[in-house]
């Protein structure tokens, strides 16, 4: 599962620094404004998938919803390199490709909840931790990766029998889709589903029967509902500020420095892997002040 959450964030965040070049290069009709439609549609995308992936693994092996949430991002990236070749409406082929991917992205949701029912309560937060680090290096990986790609160039190279021009635009998002093939076969292989109470202890198969929905359900009273409303908001605020960023910053430092499109997409990448490697160590603090946190709950109790 932190393997399955590294190369999702991987195959997201690798074309995040070059959609905006890329969308002025195959359509010159592509405004700012349209720019924003274009990040946005990953996260409508992710919101629209995100509960039906989560109620599809209540019910089903988590085995499932992965793989097919997967093999669309895997369509959704060749899609993406695929944009330039219609000879109109590329932008919204490109707007499509980015709601597909963001679709295939709701998976997040399954990893993160499979984790909190394979785990303890002493093993939980820091498992969530190891995530969201995984998570962050995926971030950090996928940018520099484009940054790397910019040595390709522009033009790149063409395949004219599949009309297909690998470029530094189009190269990170087919290496995004190899990454999630090499995901699904490890999901086929390794991954061996089993539950966990807070204990730690076997509870048995995944298949639910109804009297551990009751269970659930009479666990459920027990939640605490302000701190879960707080932890929504405050995961919001952050996404809101990421997406904030992620929209604005290659336009905006393409007209302050007058990057030209390889430029930006090189330094842009450059910043963002930068931005994650010190979110990596934040996570890091986060597990061991949690570690210290439950010795100390542990030893007053």
């Amino acid at each position: 599962m932190y393997l399955t959450m590294f190369l999702s964030s991987v195959g997201f965040s690798i074309v995040m620094t070059s959609v905006w070049p890329y969308l002025q290069k195959i359509d010159s009709s592509a405004d700012g404004s349209f720019l924003g439609w274009v990040i946005a549609s990953y996260s409508l995308g992710q919101m629209i998938a995100s509960p039906l992936f989560g109620v599809w693994s209540n019910h089903r092996p988590r085995r499932e919803p992965l793989v097919v949430s997967i093999s669309i991002l895997v369509a959704a990236s060749c899609l993406y390199a695929y944009v330039h070749v219609p000879s109109s409406h590329n932008k919204y082929y490109m707007l499509a490709a980015r709601a597909l991917v963001g679709f295939g992205s709701g998976n997040v949701a399954v990893v993160r909840s499979y984790v909190a029912g394979a785990t303890s309560i002493s093993e939980r937060t820091g498992a969530m931790a190891n995530i969201s680090a995984f998570q962050a290096l995926g971030f950090i990986l996928g940018p520099a990766f484009q940054a790397a790609f910019t040595l390709i160039g522009e033009q790149g190279v063409t395949f004219a029998a599949i009309d297909l021009q690998l470029n530094m635009y189009t190269t990170p998002s087919l290496m995004g889709a190899i990454l999630g093939i090499v995901n699904i076969i490890l999901i086929f292989i390794i991954f061996r589903e089993h539950r966990v109470d807070d204990l730690g202890r076997h509870i048995g198969n995944i298949n639910y029967e109804p009297e551990e929905l009751n269970s659930q359900a009479e666990s459920e009273e027990a939640v605490d509902q302000v701190a879960v409303v707080s932890s929504n908001i405050l995961f919001f605020v952050i996404l809101f500020v990421f997406a904030i960023f992620e929209t604005i910053a290659t336009p905006l430092t393409m007209d302050m420095y007058a990057w030209r499109r390889t430029q930006a997409v090189f330094y842009n990448g450059i910043i963002l892997a930068a931005i994650g490697v010190e979110s990596v160590f934040v996570f890091i603090t986060v597990k061991l002040l949690s570690k210290k946190v439950s010795f100390l709950n542990n030893t007053i109790i």
